[in-house]
């Protein structure tokens, strides 16, 4: 079996699944944040009155922090009552971060484990060795009564990766590559396994970012066997008491990719779907208005030096707002630390607080029409950061950084 086989396996309490077999898979950690809390909890009081376990579940406000209009505020309301109700412990209301850099960064995540969320993006804790995807509102209501839920059994896409990224080439680009290869719907419930010597010697910050947009492909999971990297991050968060999982050598996969990565050049997402993939030196000249360094995908404390490397005694250009959102509180502070925070600034740049605002278009750099925005997020969907008529275009952070100082989409490497 694969990795994500003897996962949910075990957690089935079974010594051997296979890919569409119908299973039950006991539930270790739930995750609901504060746009998708309260249509759980309106669900769940349907069905129960107590959770099944109130330390497995963790609430974070991220989507609309601080409340950006009434209903935002309503549904915050609604979840800070039912966490105390509930006795639920682990709720992050007060702009700690994104949910799914709060998760990690708390020592939520453990390898080996079942872990669903209320959010797309949960996928990214496949990172750590971890079964991780996203789940609607009812599903999640489920779990929280029961500690179960169903799943069928995903085929597997291997995904090997050799070779070292040449500079100012990120673990984001690799994505985007392996994303256009495949297609926007060509992982359509599969599980993504990447391995190759590439992903084994990558940080944890990379790994994270590979798996977040594994789903941009339609996958139900990603997936990484933990590095020493990643065991260090959760030596660091005393994290223990968990199993890793390793796929066998002969285990099946629907299909096998291999990537050679020596040659791969930044590249760069075009309007209006993650696999309409070019590298930059082919769309380098396209003007834009914004420019947004952030999110669960690249908001991490490495992203934030890389953009800062590349503004360092520079300005951002006067026709484009440079927005910036740390991943969350702990990577703000170290930023500020670092001296990053007031390299930002000095260039000129925005520096809001933690969250996702920016991503999906809720507030603190919403676009209007015809306006560009080129993001190191992880959807350029039509709409997804304001109005229907403007264009996202996604990136590393140096080349967001870099087309910022410019004012149309760069190369870095120029």
């Amino acid at each position: 079996m694969n990795i994500t086989e003897k996962i949910l396996a075990n957690a089935y309490g079974v010594k051997k699944v296979q890919p569409g077999e119908i299973i039950e898979a006991r539930v270790d950690l739930a995750m609901t944040h504060d746009g998708t809390s309260t249509p759980t909890i309106h669900t769940f009081n349907k069905i129960a009155e107590n959770v099944w376990d109130p330390d497995k579940i963790v609430i974070v406000f991220d989507h609309n922090v601080p409340a950006n209009i009434i209903g935002s505020a309503e549904f915050q309301r609604i979840a800070r009552d039912f966490a105390k109700k509930q006795g639920i412990k682990n709720i992050y209301t007060h702009g700690e971060g994104i949910c799914h850099q709060v998760l990690p960064e708390e020592g939520f995540v453990k390898p080996g484990t079942v872990i669903v969320g209320a959010d797309s993006h949960t996928c990214t804790y496949g990172a750590f060795g971890a079964f991780a995807t996203g789940m609607g509102a009812t599903d999640i209501a489920m779990v929280f009564a029961t500690g179960k839920t169903w799943f069928m059994v995903p085929e597997a896409f291997k995904i090997e990766v050799q070779g070292t990224l040449r500079d100012h080439v990120a673990p984001k680009d690799l994505i985007l590559h392996i994303i256009s290869t495949i297609g926007s719907y060509g992982a359509t419930y599969k599980s993504l396994e990447f391995s190759g010597p590439t992903i084994q010697n990558m940080g944890v910050p990379g790994r994270m970012t590979m798996c977040n947009m594994a789903v941009e492909c339609g996958a139900k999971n990603g997936i990484m066997e933990p590095n020493s990297a990643t065991l260090d991050f959760l030596k660091k968060r005393n994290v223990h008491d968990f199993q890793i999982f390793r796929s066998d050598e002969d285990s099946i996969y629907e299909k096998s990719y291999h990537f050679q990565v020596d040659d791969l050049e930044p590249q760069v997402a075009c309007p209006h779907n993650v696999d309409n993939v070019y590298p930059v030196s082919q769309i380098s000249g396209r003007t834009i208005d914004q420019a947004f360094i952030g999110s669960c995908t690249n908001g991490r404390l490495e992203d934030l030096r890389q953009a800062a490397g590349v503004l360092e005694n520079a300005k951002v250009h006067q026709d484009v707002r440079l927005i910036v959102s740390p991943a969350s509180r702990r990577i703000y502070q170290k930023a500020i630390a670092e001296g990053i925070i007031d390299t930002f600034l000095s260039a000129g740049a925005i520096i809001i607080n933690p969250g996702c605002g920016p991503c999906l278009g809720a507030h603190m750099g919403a676009l209007t029409a015809g306006e560009v925005c080129i993001s190191t997020t992880n959807r350029n969907f039509v709409g997804r950061m304001g109005d229907p008529l403007s264009e996202v275009y996604l990136a590393n952070p140096e080349v967001v950084a870099y087309s910022a100082i410019h004012g149309e989409i760069s190369d870095p490497s120029e």
